[in-house]
């Protein structure tokens, strides 16, 4: 599914909570971000709002009350945002942000192993040279783009 609109960072402290949940009532929203976020009702109030017309959340009446639920996984959500990031990096910058994100993280052992295994499965493909993304005026690659073999340059 695509978002129709972004997620704002507090929207997506609602949706943690949605997520985490599955189903969640405005009060189970709201019990959780008083505490963690120490925000008033009619705030967290706001951010489901716009998360429903967003369509971001699907809501269902149970009685008098609502029911919330995610319309999108943790998962996609986070990947739909990892490719709007990369999206505005330079494709040869790509591997020094991957590493420097990397080198700012926590991880187990298992996480290494998979980043291992991944990097081991890219090696087999990788690329002598990584051509330049940028558009005319926005290069900040430290390469010659005068040289045609750089066309996006």
């Amino acid at each position: 599914m695509e978002l129709s609109s972004k997620i704002t960072d507090s929207e997506w402290e609602v949706m943690r909570v949605v997520w985490t949940l599955n189903e969640a009532t405005s009060n189970d929203i709201i019990d959780v971000l008083e505490k963690k976020k120490d925000w008033k009702p009619a705030t967290t109030k706001t951010f489901i709002g716009r998360l429903v017309k967003k369509g971001i959340l699907e809501t269902k009446k149970q009685g008098k009350r609502y029911i919330y639920s995610a319309k999108i996984s943790e998962g996609e959500s986070i990947r739909n945002n990892l490719d709007d990031f990369l999206d505005n990096i330079c494709n040869r910058d790509r591997g020094k942000t991957i590493a420097n994100m990397i080198s700012k993280s926590t991880l187990s052992h298992d996480d290494i192993a998979l980043l291992k295994r991944v990097i081991e499965n890219k090696a087999k493909d990788a690329v002598d040279e990584i051509p330049c993304n940028c558009v005319p005026g926005q290069c900040k690659c430290k390469h010659d783009c005068s040289n045609h073999h750089h066309k996006m340059c």
